[in-house]
């Protein structure tokens, strides 16, 4: 079987080809006007990034082709009726949400410090109750890597009140 290309076919194809890369590339953008502004070329170099509202995906950069332009008047504001209520800007009901998440993240943050804190605590009185022990002049024994007990001479006992006094001074604060 043969395939025959037409020149109606082949306009169709193309038609369809064009109109899906004029849908994927759509640019949007607030005018220096204040007005929208809908193109399928990027804004011109003298608007800001904040103004830029829709841009095609994939792309990096604008290029420094004229954009073609149809520009979408804005509404015109009339004046507000007495029963309608007024629009702040901002969501009472999102705000609420994002304050309430705040206050967990504080009271987390807060009840890991009192943790903390308690251990620091805790780890002070012990090396405290260390210290005590080793200037009290008290043979202290401790277990070396096979099981057995053996006596710590001066040297030993020297470097360990040494690093039992770092600790409590660390956290005995």
């Amino acid at each position: 079987m043969e395939l025959k290309i037409t020149p109606k076919h082949l306009v169709l194809v193309l038609a369809g080809w064009a109109f899906a890369l004029s849908a994927a590339a759509q640019w949007q953008w607030i005018g220096k006007d204040g007005r929208k502004v809908f193109s399928d070329r990027p804004p011109p170099a003298d608007i800001q990034d904040k103004d830029i509202l829709k841009q095609p995906g994939g792309r990096g950069g604008r290029a420094s082709v004229a954009p073609a332009v149809t520009e979408v008047p804005a509404p015109t504001v009339t004046a507000a009726k007495p029963n309608v209520p007024k629009i702040s800007g901002k969501d009472a009901e999102l705000e609420a949400k994002k304050k309430k998440l705040e206050e967990e993240e504080a009271a987390k943050k807060k009840a890991e410090e009192e943790k903390v804190a308690k251990a620091k605590t805790a780890n002070c009185e012990l090396a405290k109750k260390g210290l005590a022990t080793f200037q009290s002049g008290v043979r202290v024994a401790s277990t070396n890597a096979k099981g057995e007990r053996e006596i710590m001479d001066d040297n030993a006992r020297a470097a360990e009140s040494k690093r039992v006094q770092a600790i409590v001074d660390r956290d005995c604060n």
